[in-house]
């Protein structure tokens, strides 16, 4: 880190606060549907092959969406913090982490990687013995405890449970050293924390799962950002014709930016979207992607595919007990179907390479077309709201940062101008500059956080 930063690196590095719990503001969620609430959490000092990191940036997902409204029984553990993509820098590590040190700017991966298992070992599958994602899992692997506490309304200090092996709604989490990937300190983290789900699931999914090739054609079964990643994905291995389909046509201005080629408004068919697709490319395409957790949309892009060779990618998180809509002897039709866990990349071991190749210019991944808010963190509510109605892909937030005095639990008075705020903050953790003149500029007092929701 630049010499001239010596005081924000240290700050970022744990100096004072290493081995000793943190308090800071998170956004816990009390019960399912509850609204956020932002308010003080104390974090625990990271233990064995753990890591304590600043978070940075981090924003909302449907999978945070749908865990936060308990869509799932089985899921439903509160008080919790969600958020699962962020980047960051490690403020400590525990004992025996290798690899990762104070000051490293990472990325948190919600299902990790030890790199010692037969699984880590094996080039057929991603997923690792002991850290891949459990989404009923809610405390940390070492001791089945929570680094998190917080004050109920009685009073009483309880433990806060963690998600997905992240927690990232909090300006301090902590993760196990094999879900914390570092990155290349020239990658601007404002764009990076994308990797920690989104775009690593969909161009992943159309780069390693399916292993898309130049001139095939391509249909993708809702236009969320995952979708939107597998639509970039195909169009940078050259697929000829993708096609978009979703219920929602604001979505498609989007799409066409992205590389969709076609549109399908599936609310506006007169017919099932499958013979739809079927007659646009001569037989169905040669693979399909299903992005939206549905039943009946699995079906469709199943069918959709050429009989023969067709494959379809499973992308969306489905609800239990719903079982899968296709009858055995459909498959010695030729068409196959898979699932693909973040994009099929290992993730502690492969994506500092991708991180590296977008640096250089090797890999050209649209990044910026996947931010489409930003918003004050206070307006956290409004963002998953916002989600929830298809009108946004992404919120990046940028987290609280260490400014005094506090006043109110989370206002701050700024002697500071937005950009000159924001310039410090990134000076702060050493990170490369970017155009603060986007950031909305609030006179007097202020939340906090700012979240660029993206």
């Amino acid at each position: 880190m630049a010499t001239s930063n010596g005081s924000f690196a240290n700050a970022a590095a744990g100096v004072g606060t290493r081995g000793k719990p943190i308090k800071c503001k998170a956004a816990v969620a009390w019960g399912p549907g509850e609204p956020l609430v932002i308010e003080e959490v104390e974090v625990a000092p990271p233990e064995r092959l753990e890591v304590r990191v600043k978070v940075l940036f981090t924003s909302i997902c449907h999978t945070d969406l749908s865990a936060w409204k308990g869509e799932n029984e089985l899921h439903r553990k509160f008080p919790r913090i969600f958020g699962h993509e962020a980047a960051g820098v490690v403020e400590s590590v525990g004992e025996g982490v290798d690899g990762l040190a104070p000051g490293d700017h990472i990325v948190p991966i919600f299902t990790g990687e030890c790199g010692e298992c037969v699984y880590c070992e094996s080039d057929k599958t991603n997923l690792c013995q002991t850290y891949r994602v459990d989404p009923l899992k809610g405390t940390m692997l070492s001791d089945n405890g929570t680094r998190f506490s917080a004050v109920d309304k009685s009073g009483l200090r309880q433990p806060v449970y963690h998600f997905l092996n992240t927690s990232t709604f909090t300006e301090y989490t902590v993760l196990d050293a094999a879900c914390a990937v570092k990155v290349n300190e020239k990658a601007p983290l404002e764009k990076m924390y994308l990797l920690s789900c989104g775009i690593s699931t969909g161009v992943g999914a159309a780069w390693n799962t399916a292993n898309v090739s130049a001139g095939s054609t391509v249909a993708v079964f809702g236009l969320g950002a995952v979708g939107l990643a597998v639509v970039e994905g195909s169009r940078l291995r050259g697929a000829a014709r993708i096609i978009g389909v979703d219920i929602n046509p604001e979505k498609f201005t989007k799409g066409k930016e992205m590389g969709v080629t076609d549109f399908i408004d599936s609310k506006t068919c007169d017919k099932p979207v499958h013979e739809v697709i079927r007659e646009m490319t001569n037989g169905g395409v040669d693979y399909s992607f299903e992005c939206t957790g549905l039943n009946e949309v699995l079906r469709e892009a199943f069918v959709s595919t050429h009989d023969g060779w067709g494959l379809t990618v499973v992308l969306g998180i489905h609800a239990t007990p719903k079982m899968m809509p296709l009858h055995p002897m459909e498959l010695f039709d030729g068409r196959r179907i898979t699932g693909s866990v973040f994009g099929d990349f290992k993730g502690k071991s492969q994506l500092p390479d991708l991180v590296d190749k977008c640096i250089n210019g090797e890999v050209n991944i649209n990044f910026d077309a996947f931010i489409t808010h930003k918003m004050p963190f206070s307006d956290i509510n409004k963002a998953f709201q916002l989600l929830e109605e298809g009108k946004s892909l992404r919120r990046g937030i940028m987290c609280p940062v260490d400014l005094n005095p506090l006043r109110d639990r989370n206002k701050v008075i700024l002697g500071l101008s937005e950009r000159t705020y924001v310039e410090n903050v990134l000076k702060r953790y050493s990170m490369r500059a970017y155009d603060a003149t986007s950031v909305p500029v609030v006179k007097g007092d202020r939340s906090d956080d700012i979240i660029t929701q993206t």
